[in-house]
């Protein structure tokens, strides 16, 4: 008979230990999966927005994000052939108004302090190195096997990424497609910023068939960049070597302030970038994903691990409602996931949306760039943040 008190958790990231929190907080027992011998760095930086945030702050982990992370002060659109601002969005008042933090952090420190969070928690045993090898399901819950031992549980929640075994066990005919785009990122030190200013928020830099995403990271000590582009490259993977010269003649007619951070960057690696079907793909019986397992996304909304975020705080709520006491059977576990996955399909579907069209927004080309500039600009910068007020006045 499966514990009736245990959630298995696959993926050791962003999503997985925030569920693993969250859960453990609704008083489960969570064994969390990880199929890697340790947690290094994957990725460079991300955005936490208040609906993220918020979620993060309620867990306890404010202190230790205050540590590492920077709050923005604005957001800038740059036209990248001119090099002149569009449209500049002061960000303090989005803080003020939902009463939670703005935040840009490097992946590797958000999932540090994630995994110290974990570390304390008695009712959270993370067990690295130990991929999971095959799911059973049956009428007490779930039998997962990997590491060479068996653990039955009340469910499983795949979080791990968008290649998932767990999504592959139970949805095999749902993958992702490769979206034509390839984002570069890379790093460099604070100082070495080219006009030797201190960047205090985030630049968004618009260009045909590619655009830059510029902000600092790790207290402020770091620069991370992200650049986008067209092509067919397709590998998978988050940290392909990228070789400088190509990366420069990409960019090699955006304007001059542009070229030089791009220069700046002192290793670049890639990653094609795949995304899940609108809407994603949720739950079966006593199985459910969450983040990029169930409906990876662009990333032009800067809500990857957001909407990851929002998942785990979600599905803890209801399965800490419904069976937090260890009462409900197998089939009452299952209609709570279904109802987790009503709740968050709809939402996440927007969001998926939003960043496909922003993609194809950011990297207009010629006159219809013109249009956009000038919209941007007779929007305003209130005008322009509200549209984004459903996406972080979202509480759990």
């Amino acid at each position: 008979m499966a514990d009736s008190h245990t959630i298995i958790v696959a993926g050791a990231g962003i999503g997985g230990l925030t569920a693993a929190l969250a859960l453990a907080a609704k008083g489960f027992r969570v064994v969390v999966l990880e199929r890697t011998g340790r947690l290094d760095e994957v990725g460079a930086g991300l955005q936490l927005s208040p609906n993220a945030s918020r979620v993060l702050v309620d867990l306890g982990l404010r202190s230790r994000l205050e540590a590492c992370a920077v709050t923005p002060d604005a957001v800038t659109a740059i036209n990248a052939r001119s090099g002149r601002s569009i449209v500049r969005m002061p960000i303090g008042d989005v803080a003020t108004r939902t009463g939670s933090p703005y935040w840009v952090v490097h992946r590797a420190d958000l999932q540090a302090a994630l995994a110290l969070q974990v570390a304390a928690h008695p009712a959270i045993e993370l067990r690295l190195g130990c991929a999971l090898d095959d799911v059973t399901l049956h009428a007490d819950g779930v039998t997962v096997s990997g590491g060479g031992g068996l653990e039955q549980a009340l469910a499983l929640i795949g979080a791990d990424g968008i290649w998932s075994a767990v999504r592959g066990r139970v949805f095999p005919k749902i993958e992702p497609m490769f979206s034509g785009l390839i984002a570069w990122r890379g790093t460099f030190a604070a100082e070495a910023m080219p006009d030797g200013e201190k960047l205090r928020g985030v630049q968004l830099w618009l260009g045909p068939d590619a655009h830059l995403v510029v902000y600092p990271i790790s207290g402020g000590r770091r620069i991370n960049l992200v650049a986008v582009v067209d092509g067919s490259w397709s590998q998978r993977g988050w940290s392909a070597r990228g070789e400088l010269t190509e990366i420069i003649a990409r960019f090699a007619h955006w304007a001059g302030s542009a070229r030089a951070l791009i220069g700046a960057v002192e290793r670049w690696t890639r990653w094609a970038l795949f995304a899940m079907p609108d809407g994603g793909a949720w739950n079966q019986g006593p199985v459910a994903l969450l983040g990029d397992a169930s409906h990876g996304m662009l990333p032009f909304a800067a809500q990857g691990a957001g909407m990851a975020i929002e998942d785990a705080a979600v599905l803890a709520a209801g399965l800490g409602a419904s069976h937090g006491d260890g009462r409900g059977t197998a089939a009452e576990v299952a209609a709570t996931l279904q109802r987790y996955a009503a709740l968050r399909r709809p939402r996440v579907k927007r969001v998926q949306r939003l960043a496909r069209q922003n993609g194809m927004i950011y990297h207009l080309p010629g006159a219809a760039a013109l249009a956009r500039d000038i919209a941007m600009r007779t929007l305003g910068p209130d005008r322009l943040l509200a549209r984004q007020n459903w996406i972080y006045d979202w509480r759990p």
